[in-house]
């Protein structure tokens, strides 16, 4: 099982010490300024140096995205729940989810900062606002394909409403569901970075949005670099926990997470 893992991990391990080998020789051959793009050592230079900055930086941004990505989970499953059992309701209010996936989160983020004030509870905001709609939009898909024929079942004994959608159409949807918090947890935590960009911090620790903000100023590209690679990891660890999840509930019926 470790081996199997470890070669599965080797083509994309080497094709990154390749790719940062090539950064690195090619800025220093061509004498790119390090302040349009840094080599590769100098970023992990600053990662060393200003470890402490990132460390809480990655700390702030990361309670805004979990907080905007747990709200969206929860509210989004519950909007499915309620706009599938009725098609009038899902005509009327399902337009209104689109909406918060089309409209731009920089336009109305000074909004955000207006009604809820500047700092995490603006940011979480919007990190919510960006990551809710493919839940939405996915644990509806599923909830809307449940088996007619399990659903007449289901009738056929006698089962409520409620009981129907707690045995059947909610465990029927959950591949659906796992897939829609896939892609939220990444938006999570752009929407929150993007928050940072406007609604700043009120107190406490800036976030990695303001470090992002505030390197280019300082002529610290290393610096930028650093804080989008921990944005970027931010983003990999919410969609891992997320894989996590949906292997787990998934892994003893669901051909995709079997084997």
């Amino acid at each position: 099982m470790v081996k199997k893992s470890l070669l599965a991990a080797a083509p994309p391990i080497l094709s990154l010490v390749l790719l940062l080998g090539a950064w690195e020789v090619l800025v220093r051959v061509l004498e790119v300024p390090a302040y349009l793009l840094p080599p590769p050592s100098q970023i992990a230079a600053a990662f060393a140096a200003d470890a402490a900055t990132l460390g809480l930086a990655t700390l702030t941004t990361a309670r805004s995205a979990l907080f905007g990505f747990v709200l969206s989970g929860v509210i989004g499953v519950l909007v499915a729940v309620l706009l599938s059992a009725s098609r009038l309701l899902e005509r009327a209010f399902y337009p209104y989810a689109v909406f918060l996936q089309t409209v731009p989160i920089v336009a109305i983020a000074p909004l955000l900062v207006l009604w809820f004030g500047p700092g995490e509870r603006a940011v979480s905001v919007s990190a919510f606002i960006v990551s809710v709609f493919p839940v939405v939009a996915n644990a509806l898909t599923g909830l809307r394909s449940v088996e007619p024929a399990l659903r007449d079942l289901f009738r056929l004994y006698g089962a409520g409403k409620l009981r129907t959608l707690l045995l059947l159409s909610l465990p029927s949807s959950l591949p659906s569901i796992v897939t829609g918090l896939r892609i939220a947890g990444g938006l999570a935590v752009i929407g929150a970075i993007v928050g940072e960009f406007v609604a700043g911090f009120a107190e406490g620790t800036p976030g990695l949005g303001i470090v992002i903000m505030s390197a280019p100023r300082q002529l610290r590209t290393d610096l930028l670099f650093a804080a989008v690679l921990c944005a970027s990891a931010l983003g990999l660890g919410l969609f891992g926990l997320t894989n996590l999840g949906g292997w787990f509930l998934l892994r003893r019926w669901h051909p995709s997470e079997k084997g």
